[in-house]
């Protein structure tokens, strides 16, 4: 997959020339094809990330967590808030390591974290394969698996492109988004499939799999940094030249936190209503395979629309267009809840509409109002933003369901969120940091002699 992606960018990228520069001997921007190559083309870097993306820990813990919901609960005899709780939980905690993931990023480079760090991830998948019959086990063994699923997150993906782009960002950062697009079409099926066949606990092994051979490979492959000493796992000068601001001083910046009441109002919203598509739907008669066939079209929603909506992010104000993806879903909630005819399917896309927005719309509107100077680091703690809504809001829903017999006051809460991040998002003001049309000397690649 990552092969025929590559060459489709590839030839997209011959149309767009100019992607990248470096310093000439006069200190000024200059583009010099033959010095790029030695370290990547820039669309070969989106075809990894759309590789890798498919199995991030979005489609492979968290969109199958309510595959798994009924499977794991009827198995071990409990009520789902406590499956649902330690899947938080591991939400929860992958939102707390994200930052200092990021920070980790910005010193030795992704290579150097990310190589190291799949394997532990896929084997802490495995892992939950051997939960005895003790919730108090389960609930670690999913933290440990939410804590190494950082290394899986979309973080990596969004640094290496949003360091090879600047006035085509949002078109790069809207393609790799269909990754996850992929991933909510073809891992939760997969995750249905391996269940019928030989279980939940043998479907996590086989996720864990998956993820090593899919992300590993992506990673190994395709995903490179400008900077060559980055490129090589060195740390980074004191004197960073990139242009923003450090973390502290972003944390004491008015839109710093603006974007993190939008990305936890939108994360509470979006990651819990599709985490709970499976059982609504089949609390509502739908067959399991009927089910996992309607997330799969939020899926394919996202797959088709998140370019267009990066495209989108390069021509119109981000704020503006970010407020419309995040209400498009308020018409779907009600849709989704029906449960009958076609509605949920069309609830389900305009769902799929907001899907992903932690990716390009957090690694956007960082570079637009933040920089790229501590980039990761910054993009951790509003990531974190993002799955702390996404932990309450997952966990919120099956509280609502065991205590009042149904989703229905959770959905109304998400509708609330979703309307709460569109009004934040476009209190941000103007941009900070303007796009280029070439990316600057300060994240070009730098000669290695």
């Amino acid at each position: 997959m990552t092969n025929l992606v590559g060459r489709t960018l590839h030839r997209l990228g011959e149309r767009l020339p100019g992607q990248v520069s470096m310093l000439g001997e006069d200190g000024c921007a200059a583009t010099h094809p033959a010095r790029v190559a030695r370290f990547a083309n820039p669309w070969r870097v989106v075809a990894g990330a759309v590789a890798g993306l498919t199995v991030c820990n979005g489609p492979v813990l968290f969109f199958t967590s309510g595959v798994f919901l009924k499977p794991i609960a009827a198995d071990m005899h409990w009520q789902r808030s406590t499956v649902s709780f330690a899947l938080s939980l591991a939400t929860f905690l992958s939102a707390l390591a994200t930052p200092i993931l990021g920070r980790m990023m910005d010193r030795w480079g992704i290579r150097a974290v990310s190589l190291p760090g799949l394997p532990v991830f896929a084997a802490s998948l495995g892992m939950l394969a051997l939960s005895p019959g003790s919730p108090a086990a389960f609930i670690i063994l999913a933290a440990l698996a939410g804590v190494a699923s950082t290394v899986q997150a979309p973080l990596p993906y969004a640094k290496a492109i949003s360091a090879w782009f600047d006035d085509r960002r949002g078109l790069a950062l809207g393609i790799a988004m269909t990754g996850v697009g992929l991933g909510a079409i073809i891992v939760p099926q997969i995750a249905r499939a391996l269940i019928e066949r030989v279980g939940w606990r043998g479907a996590y092994v086989g996720l864990g799999a998956l993820t090593l051979a899919v992300a590993f490979s992506a990673v190994a492959l395709t995903i490179r940094e400008p900077d060559a000493r980055v490129e090589r796992g060195q740390a980074r000068a004191t004197l960073d030249p990139r242009p923003g601001v450090t973390a502290r001083e972003a944390a004491r910046s008015a839109q710093f936190w603006l974007m993190a009441g939008v990305f936890l109002l939108a994360g509470a919203a979006i990651n819990g209503a599709n985490a709970h598509i499976v059982p609504l739907l089949t609390d509502r008669g739908l067959t399991p395979v009927a089910a996992t066939g309607i997330f799969g079209v939020m899926g394919l929603s996202t797959l088709v629309v998140r370019p267009f909506v990066g495209l989108l992010l390069d021509r119109v104000f981000a704020p503006h267009v970010a407020a419309a993806f995040f209400l498009a879903p308020l018409a779907g909630l009600p849709l989704l809840a029906s449960g009958s005819g076609l509605s949920p399917a069309i609830g389900a896309a305009l769902l799929g509409l907001a899907l992903g927005a932690e990716i390009d719309l957090i690694a956007f509107l960082t570079t637009r109002y933040l920089g790229q100077r501590a980039f990761g680091e910054i993009y951790g703690y509003l990531f974190t933003a993002f799955l702390l809504g996404a932990s309450v809001g997952g966990f919120s829903a099956d509280v609502s369901f065991d205590r009042l017999g149904s989703y229905t006051p959770a959905l109304i809460g998400y509708a609330g969120a979703l309307v709460g991040a569109a009004f934040l998002v476009n209190r941000l003001g103007p941009y900070v940091y303007q796009p280029h049309p070439l990316i600057g000397p300060e994240l070009a690649p730098r000669p290695t002699g």
